[in-house]
């Protein structure tokens, strides 16, 4: 869990680093809907092409934006196992008494599979090069048209921002209690299920008293350096687009409209 990256910013100097926080946050959700269209290998081979190119430019490693994926291994595996039992389409590949693997189970698998990798690197990219402030203000300004039918656009995006910045914050606290838990002879690997079940509560409640302990100290210093979310409020940095986010909005737009030209052909 020390190496989880999602929702870590790395102050590395990368053309995305430079990149307007609004741009790489509609760029971030024209990939999320690319994701979603079934254009098949295809679509997946042009997706995953357009985010190592990002990665590169952005100077971050593929490892590095893999360690997100290490908390999602035992929902993987869990999705396996039940498309395994469930889907009983396509070519038999094994076959012993009752038990049986179709080619569509494993196929259906590896599209969710590939999907929420897609979804956590781009969202890793997006945390890793841009700060915490400026993500914030990127949201509000995107969402600042809401405001006309009352939508308060500071405030969603000011929570967004907290829950992004806390996910690592979060993840520390829990490997923290993890070793004190197992100094203390808790076994959270080993045992019966009643015995896991048992660790894992003694490892959820206090992690839940941490995180409402840490809300609650958030909360008195913003009140205490006078903070008001409906307040007029001045900005020292001004977003402005560049020729840089201009180029990155056309390769999503390219890769978005691609996917539909693969999923009409399709």
């Amino acid at each position: 869990m020390n190496n989880f990256a999602l929702g870590s910013y790395l102050p590395l100097d990368s053309l995305v680093h430079k990149m307007d926080p609004r741009s790489k946050i509609i760029i971030m959700l024209l990939l999320m809907i690319s994701i979603f269209i079934p254009s098949g290998v295809i679509g997946y081979i042009i997706i995953g092409v357009f985010i190592c190119i990002t990665l590169l430019l952005s100077k971050l490693s593929i490892q590095y934006a893999l360690r997100s994926m290490k908390p999602m291994l035992f929902m993987m595996v869990f999705l396996l196992v039940v498309n395994v039992l469930v889907i009983k389409t396509g070519v038999p590949w094994i076959q012993w008494g009752w038990f049986s693997i179709y080619s569509d189970a494993i196929y259906q698998t590896l599209y969710i599979v590939i999907r929420l990798l897609y979804m956590i690197i781009i969202t890793t990219i997006l945390t890793a090069t841009t700060k915490p402030l400026d993500l914030t203000l990127g949201i509000e300004k995107l969402f600042k048209p809401l405001e006309v039918i009352k939508i308060p656009a500071h405030i969603i995006a000011m929570m967004i921002s907290i829950a992004l910045r806390f996910i690592p914050t979060l993840i520390e606290e829990t490997q923290r209690i993890m070793n004190a838990q197992a100094s203390r002879g808790v076994d959270l690997e080993n045992g019966s299920l009643k015995e896991k079940v048992m660790a894992i509560l003694s490892l959820i409640v206090p992690l839940f008293i941490s995180a409402f302990d840490r809300a609650d100290q958030l909360a008195n210093a913003m009140e205490a350096r006078g903070y008001n979310p409906n307040a007029k409020r001045t900005r020292y940095k001004v977003l402005k687009m560049t020729g840089l986010d201009y180029i990155g909005l056309t390769g999503a737009i390219l890769v978005l409209v691609a996917n539909i030209a693969v999923a009409v052909v399709l």
